[in-house]
C-alpha cells in the first residue's frame, strides 16, 4: 500500500524506492520524521524516533525538531511556511491537528488555527513510479474577518542524520544560464530565489542535496517548484545537524487576502529521491516531466526539426524574403518554419510596435495567409513569434492605454529593451491578451507559437490599489498568464507552444505544464551551449530543450566552429536551425541536409531515451549518451588538442553486458563497451560526430553517421 496510517498519528508515503514519514507531535505540530530509502516493514516506520531534542530555555519547550509545516509565532525560528494577519490584528497562529484524508495516491493532513480561524490542508501527492511527492498547501479562511497572508510556501521538510550535505543549485545570467553550483551546507541559512517577477536567468527553482553521491551511485534528494513567478528556497542547518528545507512563492513583497470563505491553493513543489546518483535522479525527473508534467497531447510525439528566421532577417521581415527561406529550409529537411519578431505593427526595430498585434501591411500586403499556405505546400508546419506581456512606449496600445503597465504615480517608468511590462493582473489586460491570441490563432493556420518575455519587472505598482493589494500583483500576473495559456490550449489544442524569456529566463515545471518546449538560452555558440545543456540535463529533459544551429562566426562571441560541431551540439535536444541559409554555401546546405536526416533517425532515442552524461570538461569535450530499447546514441565533441594529443576514450553506461552490439562495423559486447569503452582519434579541435549503436540480437545493423568517430 502506498499510504500507511500507523499508530500514534504517524503517516507513511511509499514510492518504489522512497518513504516519507510524518508524525503529529505535541500541540498538533507536524514533525518531519523520515525521508529516505523505503523500509521493508511497517514496524520499521513505527520504530523511528521523533526527531526532538530538548536543549535549553532558548528553544521551544517541545524541543528542537524539523517540520513539514511551520506556522509563525511560536518558538520555531526557521523560515515559516505560513504567516498571516487577521483583520483585527491577530497575527499569531496555533494550529492543531484535526484529521487525515488518505487515498491511493495521496495524503492530506488538516489543521485548524482557532486564533485566526484558518484551516490548512498539507497535501502530499504521491507519484509512486517516479519516487516523487508533490507538496502544496490548501489555506481556507473559515472565519468572518479577512485574513492577509504574507507568507504562503508550498512545503517544508527536514533532513536528519545526513551530515556534511552538499547543495546543488543553478546560477547564471542572460546567455549564461544553468551554471550548476555546489555549496557545502554549514550552520546557518541559505536562500536562493527570484524577485524579478519571472523564474529568471540568475537562478532556477531546482535543487539537489547529497553527501558523496556520484553520477552513478549515492543518495540524492532533489526538488522542483512548478511556478513561473517570484519563488524562494531555504536551506537551514542548525547546530545539531538538523536541516530544515522550505520553499514556494517568495514572501518578498508578497500579500494575498482571503475574505471569509475564500481559499488559496499554493503551487506544487515536487520532492524526489534517488539511490543511484545523479543519473538516477535525472532519469526519474525526465520521465516524470515527459509522462506527467508536459502537455498530454505531446507526450508520445517527436518534436519536429524547426527553422527560425530571426538571425537571417532580424526585423527586416517580408513575405518575399520569408518565401526564399522557406524554400531553403524545406530543401534541407526542416519540418516547422517559424517567423520571428518583426511581422506586426510598426516593428522595424525593438523600439516600436510591441502591443500592436496586427500584420504589417507593407511587409505582408495580403496578410500572413499566403505565406502560411506556401509553407504548408512545402510540407512544413507554420510557427509565429509573439511577446504578449510587453508593450513599447511607441505603440498604439500604449498611447491608448498608458495605465495598463506596472507603474506608480510620480515614479519614473523604466524601459528595458525599450519596453514595459503589461499588468496582466488587470482583468481588461488579461482579456485583451487572450482575445488577441485567440483571434490570431483562430484566423490563421498556425501550428506553433514561440511566446517570449524579454525583460523583468520594475516599478511594481497598481495605482489606486491598497498597499496590501499592490503586493498581490506578482501572483496575479502568473495566475493570469496560466489562465491565458490554459484557455488557448483548450480552444486551440492543435497548437504547440514554446516558452522563451530572452532565452532560459522562464523555465520551470509550471510553464512546462503548458508548453511543449523551452528556449534554453539565447547563446547559440556550440561550446557555451554544450556547457549550458550539460547542467540543464540534471534537472530537465532533452525533449523540451530547443537547440539551434546558427551561423559561424557566432553572433555572440565571434567563435567560428565547424558545421558538424554546431549540429552535434544542437542534436542533444530538439533540433532547430537558426542560421541565415541564404548565406550558406552549397556544400554547407548539403552537409546540413545530411545532419538533419541523421537526426531524424536518432531523435526518438534522444527525446525519449535515458540520457547519460558521459563526459564534460573545461576543454570543450562533451559526450552525451541516449539509450532506448532498440538504439543507443552517442553525441560527442572532442576536446581542444593539447601537447599534440588528439585522442580520448570513454565508457558507455546502461547497456546489457552479454548482448552484442554493432559499433561502426565491429561487433562488441555490452560488457566491453562499458568496461573497455571506445577510443576516439581526431585531428582538429572540437571535432564532432554521432555514433549509433544497435543490438545484433534483434537483427539490426548500425546506421553509419556522417563522420565516424571510432
Amino acid at each position: 500500500m502506498a499510504i500507511l496510517e500507523l499508530p500514534n498519528q504517524r503517516f507513511v508515503l511509499e514510492g518504489q524506492h522512497v518513504a516519507h514519514v510524518v508524525t503529529i507531535g505535541q500541540h498538533g505540530k507536524v514533525l518531519h520524521t523520515y525521508f529516505g530509502a523505503r523500509l521493508p516493514y511497517p514496524s520499521d516506520y513505527e520504530a523511528l524516533p521523533n526527531p526532538v531534542l530538548a536543549h535549553s530555555s532558548f528553544e521551544s519547550p517541545d524541543g528542537v525538531a524539523v517540520y513539514d509545516f511551520i506556522p509563525f509565532g511560536e518558538m520555531v525560528y526557521t523560515e515559516p511556511t505560513l504567516k498571516s494577519e487577521r483583520q483585527d490584528g491577530q497575527r499569531i497562529s496555533q494550529f492543531a491537528f484535526e484529521r487525515a484524508e488518505t487515498s491511493e495516491t495521496g495524503l492530506t493532513l488538516w489543521l485548524f488555527d482557532p486564533l485566526q480561524e484558518l484551516r490548512v490542508g498539507i497535501r502530499y501527492d504521491l507519484y509512486e513510479a517516479y519516487d516523487i511527492i508533490g507538496r502544496s498547501l490548501v489555506i481556507e479562511n473559515t472565519g468572518t474577518q479577512s485574513v492577509r497572508l504574507t507568507t504562503a510556501q508550498s512545503f517544508a521538510m527536514g533532513i536528519l542524520q545526513r551530515p556534511n550535505l552538499n547543495l546543488h543549485h543553478f546560477a547564471g545570467t542572460w546567455t549564461g544560464e544553468f551554471q550548476k553550483q555546489v555549496t557545502p551546507l554549514t550552520p546557518g541559512r541559505k536562500t536562493i530565489d527570484s524577485r524579478r517577477g519571472v523564474t529568471s536567468h540568475q537562478a532556477n527553482p531546482w535543487f539537489a542535496l547529497e553527501h558523496g553521491a556520484t553520477e552513478s551511485a549515492g543518495e540524492v534528494i532533489y526538488g522542483h517548484f512548478a511556478y513561473s513567478g517570484n519563488w524562494s528556497m531555504h536551506f537551514e542547518q542548525d547546530a545539531f545537524g538538523f536541516v530544515q528545507l522550505s520553499g514556494g512563492m517568495n514572501a518578498f513583497d508578497f500579500s494575498w487576502t482571503l475574505e471569509a470563505g475564500q481559499q488559496l491553493v499554493t503551487p506544487d513543489f515536487y520532492i524526489g529521491y534517488a539511490q543511484d546518483g545523479f543519473a538516477g535522479m535525472s532519469a526519474r525527473a525526465h520521465d516524470f516531466q515527459r509522462d506527467v508534467i508536459m502537455p498530454e497531447s505531446d507526450r508520445n510525439k517527436v518534436r519536429p526539426v524547426l527553422y527560425n528566421s530571426w538571425e537571417a532577417t532580424y526585423f527586416d521581415v517580408t513575405e518575399h524574403g520569408q518565401r526564399a527561406l522557406v524554400d531553403q529550409a524545406a530543401a534541407i529537411g526542416c519540418e516547422l518554419f517559424v517567423v520571428d519578431d518583426g511581422w506586426f505593427g510598426e516593428r522595424n526595430s525593438d523600439q516600436a510596435g510591441l502591443g500592436d498585434w496586427v500584420v504589417n501591411p507593407e511587409k505582408f500586403p495580403n496578410g500572413l495567409t499566403p505565406l502560411i499556405d506556401y509553407v504548408k505546400q512545402q510540407n512544413m508546419q507554420f510557427g509565429l513569434w509573439v511577446e504578449p506581456e510587453m508593450v513599447n512606449p511607441d505603440s498604439n496600445l500604449y498611447r491608448i492605454h498608458p495605465d495598463w503597465i506596472y507603474h506608480s504615480p510620480g515614479a519614473r517608468r523604466t524601459t528595458s529593451r525599450n519596453q514595459f511590462v503589461l499588468n496582466l493582473g488587470l482583468p481588461e489586460v488579461e482579456q485583451f491578451v487572450f482575445r488577441m491570441m485567440d483571434e490570431l490563432l483562430g484566423t490563421h493556420a498556425i501550428d506553433y507559437i514561440k511566446w517570449d518575455m524579454n525583460r523583468a519587472f520594475s516599478e511594481p505598482g497598481v495605482p489606486g490599489a491598497t498597499p496590501a493589494a499592490q503586493q498581490e500583483l506578482w501572483k496575479r500576473h502568473v495566475d493570469a498568464l496560466y489562465r491565458i495559456f490554459d484557455g488557448l490550449r483548450t480552444r486551440h489544442p492543435e497548437v504547440d507552444f514554446e516558452a522563451c524569456a530572452g532565452g532560459g529566463g522562464r523555465i520551470d515545471l509550471g510553464i512546462l505544464k503548458r508548453t511543449e518546449q523551452v528556449w534554453t538560452s539565447d547563446n547559440t555558440d556550440p561550446l557555451d551551449r554544450l556547457a549550458i545543456q550539460h547542467d540543464f540535463s540534471f534537472a530537465y529533459n532533452a525533449k523540451m530543450m530547443s537547440c539551434w544551429v546558427t551561423d559561424g562566426p557566432n553572433w555572440l562571441n565571434g567563435r567560428n566552429l565547424p558545421l558538424a560541431t554546431r549540429f552535434v551540439s544542437s542534436m542533444q535536444g530538439t533540433l532547430g536551425i537558426g542560421g541565415n541559409l541564404s548565406e550558406w554555401t552549397t556544400e554547407e546546405l548539403a552537409e546540413a541536409k545530411e545532419w538533419i536526416a541523421t537526426y531524424k533517425t536518432i531523435r526518438e532515442t534522444v527525446q525519449f531515451g535515458r540520457q547519460q552524461r558521459i563526459q564534460a570538461d573545461n576543454q570543450g569535450a562533451s559526450i552525451m549518451q541516449y539509450t532506448a530499447s532498440e538504439q543507443t546514441v552517442i553525441l560527442a565533441v572532442a576536446p581542444m588538442r593539447q601537447h599534440g594529443i588528439g585522442q580520448y576514450s570513454f565508457r558507455l553506461r546502461g547497456l546489457e553486458a552479454t548482448v552484442l552490439y554493432q559499433v561502426e562495423g565491429r561487433t562488441l559486447s555490452g560488457a566491453y563497451l562499458m568496461q573497455q569503452g571506445i577510443t576516439v582519434t581526431y585531428t582538429n579541435d572540437y571535432e564532432a560526430g554521432c555514433l549509433q549503436i544497435e543490438p545484433v540480437r534483434r537483427g539490426v545493423t548500425t546506421k553509419q553517421s556522417k563522420e565516424p568517430i571510432v
